[in-house]
């Protein structure tokens, strides 16, 4: 009778010890694949991050050809923010980047915008006038040679910018007919930094104060 009991313990214990076994490997077959997919699931969003940053939020281009001088120099760096005009809309003396899908050349291209949506444009002795008053410029430029198409008024319709390059006398842009108007769907977003000698677009090339006043008084 003490035989049979003694088998009796030994077999549970044998059962118990393969059944804790059986336990402690099956757990750490759960922890392994939780590992694995934790590890993936964290890469698919490092990839997901990174897309999109890149597709909806920001790019590094560069400055082609002398148009935008002196406020951006050929191959200067720059960082064109794209999330600026997905709420908003840009706004006069932005300086965009576009690319024109139905342009001959459909690259990027770098230009300030002046007149907005629903204004009416006209260039006239080397000046721009917004809805027939003299726009006050804000940055250095020289007084153009050719007013182009803008020459007589050009109505802009509800989607609609035109856009100069600040060094006006060499730059193709909305005065031109291979550029003319710039459409809100073609703006990829504002050029905000220029990264080679770092500074705020935005903030280069102003007017000083006194030049300002000579403006105005000459006026």
């Amino acid at each position: 009778m003490a035989f049979r009991t003694f088998g009796r313990r030994k077999r549970k214990n044998r059962l118990s010890f393969e059944s804790r076994y059986g336990s402690e490997e099956t757990t750490g077959k759960k922890k392994l694949i939780f590992s694995i997919v934790s590890y993936v699931l964290e890469i698919l969003l490092v990839i997901g991050i990174a897309y999109s940053v890149t597709r909806y939020g920001v790019l590094v281009t560069s400055m082609n050809g002398a148009s935008m001088e002196s406020t951006l120099m050929n191959d200067d760096r720059v960082l064109v923010n794209k999330f600026a005009y997905m709420f908003a809309k840009p706004d006069r003396n932005d300086v965009i980047a576009y690319c024109q899908e139905s342009a001959e050349h459909n690259y990027i291209n770098i230009k300030r915008v002046i007149a907005l949506p629903g204004e009416k444009i006209r260039i006239e002795s080397g000046k721009v006038y917004i809805n027939d008053k003299e726009l006050e410029e804000k940055i250095n430029v020289e007084l153009m040679n050719t007013g182009g198409i803008a020459s007589e008024d050009i109505l802009l319709d509800d989607n609609e910018y035109f856009v100069l390059g600040d060094n006006r006398n060499n730059s193709q842009d909305s005065r031109f007919s291979n550029v003319g108007v710039i459409v809100k769907g073609d703006i990829i977003g504002k050029v905000s930094f220029r990264l080679n000698s770092f500074a705020v677009v935005d903030k280069i090339n102003l007017k000083n104060d006194d030049e300002s006043k000579e403006d105005k008084e000459s006026e």
